[in-house]
């Protein structure tokens, strides 16, 4: 029997549209050809697993601009990259009525602030493991461990949604249900399968 849910944030929760952060790197003359190489140049890895805060992450980014960038134009273009997908977040506080529900992502704390500020995502069920928080992040081991002890998390009663193939590979490793998320509808029926009242 399932008894905790635990979602991941990013295209569950939010949509990303790294566009217009990549625009703006390149109108301070920084080579963004495309997002990957960026994030390793900025050193994203460390950020979402806590090394480096989101201060120190903005200054990873004014340091690639050939022309000066302001924080605050930064931190807004950073912060600016989501999308709500209500259908997802109605679902998850509907489940919280019946179950434990909790949120499991690879996130840093810049990100994650402005989803608990605008969308109020840390309201959400019953807790929260953020990457940044936990010090490792998906599909390391460690964080599912780390969500088991945090949260009394039994493994075969609880079912875990990503839309990483990986990450979800790497939690039913520990024994947990995972459903790959590919949209609403399809989640929702996946939930059904294992005897999930939606």
């Amino acid at each position: 029997m399932i008894r905790n849910v635990v979602f991941d944030i990013g295209w569950v929760f939010v949509h990303l549209d790294h566009q217009p952060f990549l625009d703006f790197l390149a109108a301070h003359g920084v080579h963004a050809p495309d997002l990957d190489s960026v994030l390793v140049r900025i050193a994203l890895d460390d950020h979402e697993s806590g090394r480096m805060d989101g201060p120190a992450l903005l200054e990873r980014c004014a340091a690639l601009a050939a022309r000066p960038m302001s924080p605050q134009a930064a931190h807004a273009s950073w912060v600016g990259m989501f999308e709500l997908q209500p259908a997802m977040v109605a679902l998850a506080r509907r489940l919280s009525e019946r179950y434990r529900v909790y949120l499991l992502s690879n996130i840093g704390d810049l990100h994650w602030a402005h989803l608990s500020r605008e969308y109020q995502l840390d309201r959400i069920g019953h807790g929260a493991l953020p990457s940044f928080v936990a010090g490792v992040m998906k599909p390391h081991e460690g964080i599912y461990v780390e969500a088991e002890r945090r949260f009394s998390l039994v493994p075969r009663e609880t079912v875990f949604i990503d839309d990483r193939t990986e990450n979800i590979v790497a939690a039913q490793r520990r024994g947990w249900h995972g459903i790959v998320h590919g949209g609403h509808d399809t989640t929702v029926a996946a939930l059904r399968e294992l005897g999930v009242e939606c």
